[in-house]
């Protein structure tokens, strides 16, 4: 099983991720898209990378609009396979909406 960050971590691990918030009970962020279709295509994506990662996050769709939340549900908050799943979902954004 993951381990837990302690606080610390969670607030370092924060510093080096694009517009994510939280703590240690989870860390999230939303973006907004250009169009319904983009924000689709930035779950596909997203949807392929947690599969290859096994770790999962919960999204939140509203049209445009996405929020993501990533926690380790089985170590009970945030562990360092959230913040790497963060990045992953990061790049994935700015690919798909650059700037």
């Amino acid at each position: 099983m993951a381990e837990l960050l302690p606080a610390d971590a969670v607030a370092s691990g924060l510093s080096d991720v694009n517009d994510w918030s939280g703590d240690g009970s989870g860390i999230t962020r939303t973006v907004s898209l250009p169009t319904f279709p983009a924000a689709i295509d930035v779950v596909d994506r997203i949807a392929l990378v947690a599969e290859e990662m096994d770790h999962h996050p919960d999204i939140d769709i509203r049209w445009r609009k996405l929020t993501f939340t990533c926690a380790t549900h089985s170590a009970g908050g945030v562990t360092a396979k959230d913040f790497a799943l963060a990045h992953r979902i990061d790049e994935i954004v700015a690919a798909v909406a650059p700037g």
